[in-house]
This record gives C-alpha cells, structure tokens and sequence, in this order.
C-alpha cells in the first residue's frame, strides 16, 4: 500500500499563514540551479530567478522565466553566469527593465526582460573613495544590490566589495558615493541589499547593511537618518538581512540566517516565517535531502506576487525556489 504523500506544511499566524510549496517551477533538465540569489515579477504575472548555474547545468543560462503555475517560458543570461547576484525590476513610464549587479565582472548591467542591454556601469572611477591606494592598486568593487528612486537615481550598495553606496543619475552619470566600511552612524558594512522606500510621503534609502546585522535609513541625499536596531537574540530583529521587497505597506526581508522577516510600515516586526536551524552555514552545502520541510536555509532574495503569495530564493548549493501560497 502507497503511503499518501504529506501535506504541504503552513507557516505563520493570523493573516500571515502561508502554505509552503518547496522547489516551485518545472525546471527543464538541461538547467541545473547553482546558487538561487534573486527572484522578480513581472506586469504580466511572469516569475523570473536569477542564478548562478550549477557546475554540472548543460545550459549556461542565469535567467529563468516561469508562468504563474510553475511552467518553463524560457531562459537567458548565459553572461551572467557564476556572478549572478543582484537583481531588480523596475517598471519606468509603460516598460520594465531588469537591473542585474554582477559580483564577478564587477558591472552594473540595465536590459529589457528579453535581456538586451540598455546601461552598463563599470568600475567607479569617478568616486574619490575609488582613488588607487598607495601601492597602485584599485579598492575591491564587487557590487551585491541596487535600488532605483522616483527620479532614475540609481544606488549600488558595493556590499563585497568596499563597503560604499554609490549614486548615478537615470543616465549612468555618477553623483556621488557615501556609507563606508564602520559602524558608526553613516557608516556600512556589506550593504548588501539596498531599496528606496516610498511608502511615506519622503522617499528614503534602505539599507540591509548585513555584517552589522541591522536596518540604516539615509535621505536621497545620502545623510545618515536612523538605525533599525537588530540583534538575533531578540525576537523583533533581524538576522543577516540579504535584501528587500514591498507590498503596498508590507515589507518582507530574507534573513540570510534561515528565515524570512515581514515588517510593517513603520518597519516593525509582523513575524519571522519559517526559522530553521541554526546549522544553517553547514546544511547549505548539503543535498535537498538534507532541508526540513517548512524550514528555511539561507534566504537570499523574496518578492510578492500581485496577490501577496511570497516567492524566496536560497543561498544553497543545489539552488531552491519556494513559494509561499498566503491563506485566505
């Protein structure tokens, strides 16, 4: 006699209860996922992950396009393989751009959702905090994550690299660099997401500034506004944050530390969805076999859907896609 296979498990509480749908999207055998780091959707309803392609993938492709049931479209981005990072869709007027930060060829890189290029940024030559160092050699540049402001404006958070948050126009036009490796007021280390907030009436850059494990807000202007405290051993924190992504007043932050924060729009803790082990360093380098249901291992990257379901992409050496179908 078969044993019936068990029940998808459900996370969260109250209004935030979410079906947990493990390795989402049927992918193709000639695509093999290396590291899942990124994850958008479109107008359409189309889901793209962003990877860095497994070792053993017959396709060298870093962009792969679903449909919202977990179909294959398609897949591009072969020239983003093994730095496949940041990763950002941004509707300008009526069209959509992808935005990819590329931590190995150390670019910036603007396209259509075909994947042709319409903006390349390279290395910040422009920025004084990017002078040769006295032995002739450049400051590291390895960019992790980028944000678009109302206006064009686009902030890079050099999160590998660093440590700096670089500012160019809608045109590539370098405006000027602030952060800085510390943990002092102003200062970052690893900023490695980056979002301008608009859900008050200022817009506002910020920052998951991972290795000091906490929230910094700046203007547009790059000034220094506030911290969002942030200790692990606290229960209304975060962990590791990795990045971000907004739902009308909702925000859900991957913490790389095995699980997924959702706050508020005064950015206070809603809940944490699916914490896992604490082993987490060790178990992402293991087989699928090895993640708990209903667990998380290393959340990268998250973004809603239109109908508020949260896809999460994980830093784990066989690459997984989840989907959190939310309850009604």
């Amino acid at each position: 006699m078969n044993t019936p296979p068990a029940p998808n498990p459900i996370i969260g509480s109250d209004e935030h209860r979410y079906e947990v749908l493990h390795d989402w999207g049927a992918l193709p055998a000639r695509i093999t996922y290396g590291n899942c780091h990124g994850v958008a959707e479109d107008s359409k309803g189309l889901i793209y992950i962003h990877h860095t392609v497994h070792e053993t993938s017959e396709s060298p492709d870093s962009v792969v396009v679903f449909d919202p049931d977990g179909n294959f479209v398609h897949s591009w981005g072969k020239e983003f393989k093994g730095g496949a990072h940041g990763f950002h869709l941004q509707k300008e007027g009526g069209e959509e751009f992808f935005y990819f930060c590329d931590i190995d060829r150390r670019i910036v890189v603007k396209t259509t959702l075909e994947g042709e290029e319409v903006l390349r940024l390279g290395y910040p030559y422009e920025s004084e905090n990017y002078e040769p160092k006295p032995d002739g050699s450049q400051p590291d540049y390895r960019p992790t994550n980028l944000a678009i402001a109302p206006n064009g404006d686009i902030y890079i958070g050099d999160g590998y690299g660093s440590s700096c948050i670089l500012q160019y126009d809608k045109k590539g036009n370098y405006i000027r660099t602030f952060g800085g490796l510390g943990s002092e007021a102003g200062q970052v280390s690893c900023p490695h997401g980056i979002i301008c907030d608009t859900r008050s009436k200022e817009p506002v850059i910020l920052v998951a500034d991972r290795a000091n494990n906490r929230l910094q807000e700046f203007s547009l202007a790059g000034e220094h506004r506030r911290f969002y405290y942030l200790h692990p051993s606290v229960l209304s924190s975060v962990n590791l944050p990795c990045h971000f992504h907004i739902r009308k007043k909702e925000m859900v932050i991957p913490d790389l530390a095995a699980r997924v924060t959702l706050l508020d729009a005064n950015n206070d803790v809603i809940t944490h969805l699916g914490e896992g082990t604490a082993d987490y360093r060790q178990r992402r380098l293991k087989s699928s076999e090895h993640f708990p249901p209903g667990k998380f291992v290393c959340p990268h990257g998250a973004c809603f859907d239109h109908e508020g379901n949260i896809f999460v992409t994980e830093w784990v050496e066989v690459g997984r896609v989840t989907k959190l179908n939310q309850i009604h």
